[in-house]
């Protein structure tokens, strides 16, 4: 295998969307992207790009402009009014979120007209903002609530309604919707369409009776939400939150009869810091298993140990493929393969391109395939009845809510996993229990799934399931060390947050099959001289693009492995991580994750000492064998629906 060639497509790479919402045309003889305008905000002058918007020209010499329907992820509205500003010779006030910079003025942000237009504003939102904001999810994070503190708000000028006016949705085991706390700021829409292009959400009626809703007012559950969350990270307010499991939790934890084990995934490790305060990037792994011990669960598993058994199972999967496409000539060996382990981006191709679920992996994602475990090998070792065994994850991702519950993943013989916690809902169990997690000492993950790897790490990134692949490929079918093509195992091409990365790895040189694999295959002689295509796309609105150029016979079709994840920047950017988010909080994210990678003394899933002891104790039929098929894949009818 030589050094890899990589592209980040033009096809699917996309721009964000809030970049490319007030681009105007530079005027006839400018410099065009080139050209610069100058302007006076507040009594400072500022040069910026022609086209810039008068928020953005603000944050340049660090002015602040309150907002609300803005957001840094998405298409620009201008809905709210929140950052109205005087420009000098216009009569009307303009909003600076939108407006774009195309001549030199002068402009205020803070005279008596705009506080006054910002107040009304205010006003009029909470006239029809129903809640009691002590007991809101939201509380101390509210931006209407902020916004109002802001802006002088101190009693109801138009009234507050006493009686709520929308019955609340709790139909989906992922995302509650409670209209009546609803702004209208339109985010959720934007999200939906824009940044996923689902499109579940949708402003209706006009006037006085504008509302947010579904297709004809149906229950979240009944229609395509692919339970993302990503409208979540983004309201506002508390209109929107995850469906909470933290009281059963608690009673579990409280009932001497359980036996509450919680499995941690690395994304909410590199996040939940966030939630105390702290600086977005900041690492709390080794604090987070005391505290969650303080909590009174009973084991802290690491969901990357299951994340190093995906890889064996899901690139065990994908060679077998590879073998019956290029060796049997098997029509029914479908490439290129999908990953699997986004149940938000499952539910995505389910709903729109059911006829491309025979290229999914029937691998489970690591937390499906950790409460197959619990429930069986575990509940074994301890001597456990698995009905007393209570399975929480801890989770980026409000999805994993409606994954844990769907009907076929109950494997073990009992419901595999009974949980799903966000980063969000942990980090309030620990407030609830007294836990300042910063001030907490560290501890090690209990044993016997506490070993894992770097490789389980960065699946919290996007690229990382990919990552990790290719580590494992590189030495298990060419016989080398992957540092020798990468510096420091670092698979630079198939990291960073570009919408679609595109990467070839020629395949010069083959080595010995590994003794877990000599069962299924003699030699890997016919991948010699073949060049292994692979591909990494991130949010729905990507993989959409991708599909598409799959089905138009594109260089997508070419592939041999496609890494999908619902979210945008992967599992750092999930529905159930803190609130805020934006570009630079993922990429801090990020970072702290590949650092913690970096860590670890074992950084290849192949070579992690508990993954070969579980195929040599339990799943001795080895990977993708009878047993491991049984509890650890899936598979699917044609109608597009999970089967075992």
């Amino acid at each position: 295998m030589t050094e890899t060639k990589t592209n980040c497509c033009d096809v699917t790479s996309r721009a964000p969307v809030s970049q490319r919402a007030h681009t105007v045309t530079a005027p006839a003889g400018s410099e065009g992207l080139g050209a610069t305008v100058t302007v006076t905000i507040d009594d400072q002058r500022v040069t910026v790009p022609y086209g810039n918007t008068i928020l953005e020209a603000a944050k340049q010499v660090g002015i602040h402009i309150p907002t609300l329907c803005y957001h840094p992820d998405l298409c620009i509205a201008g809905v709210c009014r929140i950052c109205a500003v005087e420009v000098e010779g216009m009569r009307a006030l303009q909003t600076a979120c939108a407006f774009p910079i195309t001549e030199s003025m002068t402009i205020k942000t803070h005279t008596r007209k705009v506080r006054q237009a910002r107040r009304h504003v205010i006003d009029l939102m909470l006239a029809n903002h129903y809640g009691e904001c002590y007991s809101c999810f939201r509380s101390n994070n509210c931006e209407l609530q902020a916004l109002a503190k802001e802006c002088g708000v101190d009693h109801f000028r138009f009234g507050h309604p006493d009686q709520p006016k929308f019955d609340v949705d709790r139909s989906s085991y992922s995302v509650v919707r409670d209209m009546n706390k609803c702004v209208l700021c339109r985010r959720c829409v934007r999200t939906c369409i824009d940044l996923q292009e689902v499109g579940v959400l949708e402003a209706v009626d006009r006037g006085s009776e504008t509302r947010i809703s579904t297709f004809m007012d149906k229950p979240l559950a009944d229609v395509i939400c692919i339970n993302c969350g990503q409208c979540i990270n983004r309201c506002p307010t508390g209109a929107l939150r995850a469906n909470d499991p933290t009281d059963q939790v608690w009673a579990a934890i409280d009932d001497p009869t359980k036996h509450v084990v919680i499995q941690t995934a690395p994304a909410p490790r590199a996040a939940i810091a966030e939630c105390f305060g702290m600086e977005p990037g900041t690492p709390l792994t080794f604090e987070m298993n005391t505290a969650i011990k303080q909590c009174g669960f009973d084991k802290v598993f690491d969901t990357n140990f299951t994340a190093d058994l995906t890889i064996i199972e899901e690139g065990t999967e994908l060679l077998l493929r590879l073998y019956k496409a290029l060796v049997e000539k098997d029509p029914s060996a479908v490439v290129p393969q999908f990953t699997s382990c986004s149940p938000g981006w499952v539910k995505y191709i389910e709903h729109f391109y059911p006829e491309m679920l025979p290229h999914m992996s029937s691998a489970k994602s690591p937390q499906q395939m950790f409460g197959a475990i619990i429930k069986t090998y575990y509940a074994q070792m301890h001597n456990l009845n698995p009905e007393d065994i209570v399975t929480v994850a801890l989770m980026p991702c409000s999805a994993k809510k409606y994954e844990c519950n769907r009907p076929e993943m109950r494997d073990s013989g009992f419901k595999d996993v009974d949980y799903g916690l966000t980063t969000r809902e942990l980090a309030q169990m620990f407030k609830e229990a007294g836990v300042d997690l910063p001030q907490m000492p560290k501890s090690d993950f209990d044993d016997p799934f506490g070993t894992a790897t770097g490789s389980g790490v960065v699946f919290g990134a996007t690229g990382g399931v990919m990552e990790a692949a290719i580590r494992s490929v590189v030495e298990l079918v060419c016989g080398i060390k992957v540092e020798n093509l990468f510096d420091h195992a670092r698979v630079m091409p198939v990291r960073g947050f570009e919408g679609v990365r595109y990467a070839e790895l020629p395949i010069e040189n083959v080595g010995p099959v590994p003794d877990i694999l000599k069962h299924l295959v003699p030699n890997w002689d016919w991948l010699k001289g073949a060049t292994l295509k692979v591909a990494v796309a991130h949010g729905t609105a990507n993989a959409k693009r991708v599909l598409e150029n799959i089905k138009a016979g594109g260089k997508f079709s070419e592939c041999h492995f496609i890494e999908f994840m619902a979210c945008p920047g992967g599992c750092l950017g999930g529905g159930g991580m803190p609130i805020p988010t934006s570009p630079e909080i993922r990429a801090a994210r990020a970072k702290a994750i590949y650092a913690e990678d970096e860590a670890y003394a074992v950084r290849k899933s192949h070579e992690n000492a508990a993954i070969l002891k579980i195929y040599n104790e339990f799943l001795t039929d080895g990977p993708c064998g009878h047993k491991s098929h049984k509890l650890l894949h899936t598979s699917y009818t044609a109608r597009g629906k999970y089967i075992v």
